[in-house]
């Protein structure tokens, strides 16, 4: 009989926090998630300690803030000799493997600890070595494919039926694999720690025939769109504005036929997690396992009439977080202490006995958290868009920037600190503060920055996020006790200019003869 515990770590991409059925969202269907809710413990405040999908994972993988892993964007990593929570669990016996999107760069087939894995990446690949997916779709015949993940570029956030079967969707593989991986190790007495990762509900929006028709575009609720909400829009925002096609007028029938094909997917991959619940509970590994459920990020999705990610509002940066194990993380409770993503490495490693050994981590664990023997009050956030930025073909960079690229990091940073009653963000690009009371006005609506009556939690706040950048050397945007300031960074005129152009070419993917 196993002692210590199997983990099961289901990951989506660019789920919001307020999608969950059990947790407040009237509208959308999560039967198997709201279970989870009510077996163990929701993290109601949780936040990714980088609102993009590469530093977001690099962040959850290390246990550390950006500022420490030196990845702040979507652009590849850095070498690191550092540790990752799945090899210091693979170094004390457990079973280690990664099933779906993971997200690495440069190399995307790289292990990181695992020991092995079932690839599932949307940006395509050149052949079909080492891409078990697109391999099993080609061999089942669905060659006239060529984007199955969606059509991305003009069509990024236009919802779209997918060209493929429920039953072999993306998200339908995963759990597929995910169920064999569990049955597989149903037979072993070694410990096992699964990745199961979806891709969705990252955009595009593309869930199967008949899920698509599960919710429908006039049954959908308007996005947040409070009434000064340009002012609360920043540079980012802009920039994915444009680069999304979502800058040239708001269509209010498109964004809720945007939520409803957003939804359909959540309610998809929801039945995912469903059947390899099943299969858990089938094989008799239920209630020897950690359960956990979160998301690299958020989605916008029309809040601010804006959409991705990649900012420091709540749609985009905070995100759900679902744990449950019988006598660890039980009973139903819903805690609101702000968490993170960096929290998660701790918590596997701690009741698998052991730790890392190369750095420290920044996280705590979870059922410290839980039970307030953790006496942290605040979790922080960084995202630089230096790198990986569409407009950095198209607006010249400065050559100060070139010759200091810690400087134009800084530049192009926004910088988090989050307590359970305040939320305060400075956007280097538009050396903007913003602060919100999370308490009175939870939608965020209103920035309390520059109001003379919240001058002293401006002031205290700014000091907590500030200090914590110098522990971690993160100092290029700082200036003394203050913000550095920065020159606006150039926003071009042409509305053509910097959009997404990211076709996903899969091996068989051919022009049109003659054309």
């Amino acid at each position: 009989m196993r002692h210590r515990p199997n983990i099961l770590h289901f990951f989506v991409d660019q789920q919001r926090f307020d999608t969950i059925g059990a947790l407040g969202n009237p509208i959308i269907k999560t039967p198997n998630l709201d279970r989870l809710c009510e077996t163990g413990v929701a993290f109601t405040n949780a936040f990714s300690p980088s609102p993009v999908c590469v530093a977001a994972r690099c962040s959850m993988i290390y246990g550390q803030y950006p500022m420490n892993t030196s990845c702040y964007s979507n652009a590849p990593e850095q070498e690191s000799n550092k540790e990752t929570f799945m090899a210091a669990l693979t170094d004390v016996g457990y079973r280690t493997h990664g099933i779906g999107k993971c997200h690495f760069t440069p190399d995307p087939y790289a292990l990181r600890g695992f020991q092995s894995r079932e690839v599932q990446e949307e940006m395509g690949a050149r052949s079909l070595e080492n891409e078990p997916y697109l391999k099993e779709l080609h061999d089942r015949g669905y060659k006239h494919i060529l984007e199955p993940f969606g059509m991305r570029g003009e069509m990024y956030y236009i919802p779209q039926p997918s060209q493929l079967p429920a039953d072999v969707h993306p998200s339908q593989w995963v759990g597929d694999r995910s169920i064999a991986f569990i049955k597989e190790q149903g037979n072993s007495d070694d410990p096992w720690y699964l990745f199961s990762s979806f891709i969705h509900p990252h955009p595009p929006f593309t869930p199967p025939s008949p899920w698509y028709k599960l919710y429908r575009a006039p049954q959908m609720p308007l996005p947040n769109v409070p009434a000064d909400f340009e002012s609360l829009q920043t540079y980012v925002n802009r920039c994915q504005n444009r680069y999304k096609y979502r800058d040239q007028g708001i269509d209010q029938n498109l964004i809720r036929c945007m939520k409803a094909f957003y939804y359909a997917c959540i309610s998809f991959v929801d039945y995912q997690i469903g059947r390899v619940l099943d299969a858990l509970r089938s094989t008799g590994q239920l209630d020897n396992t950690l359960i956990v459920f979160t998301s690299d990020h958020g989605e916008l999705l029309g809040d601010y009439n804006c959409f991705g990610k990649r900012s420091m509002h709540d749609g985009s940066v905070r995100i759900p977080m679902i744990l449950s194990m019988p006598g660890r993380f039980e009973g139903g409770e819903v805690v609101d202490t702000p968490v993170s993503l960096i929290d998660l490495a701790p918590t596997f490693l701690n009741i698998a006995g052991t730790s890392i050994s190369t750095h420290k981590l920044d996280g705590v664990d979870l059922a410290d958290v839980m039970s307030e023997a953790s006496k942290r009050e605040m979790v922080f956030a960084q995202h630089s868009y230096s790198e990986a930025n569409v407009l950095n073909g198209v607006v010249p960079i400065r050559a100060e920037y070139w010759e200091n690229p810690d400087l134009w990091r800084a530049a192009m940073s926004q910088y988090m600190a989050v307590t359970r009653d305040w939320k305060y963000f400075y956007s280097a690009p538009d050396n903007k503060e913003f602060l919100f009371d999370k308490i009175t006005d939870p939608n965020e609506t209103r920035n309390k920055a520059g109001n003379p009556f919240y001058a002293d939690i401006l002031a205290s706040a700014r000091k907590s996020l500030i200090a914590h950048l110098k522990s971690g050397g993160e100092v290029a945007g700082i200036d003394g006790d203050t913000w550095r300031r920065f020159d606006p960074p150039e926003f071009p005129d042409n509305p053509d200019a910097g959009l997404l152009v990211q076709d996903v070419h899969t091996p068989w993917a051919g022009t049109v003869p003659g054309y």
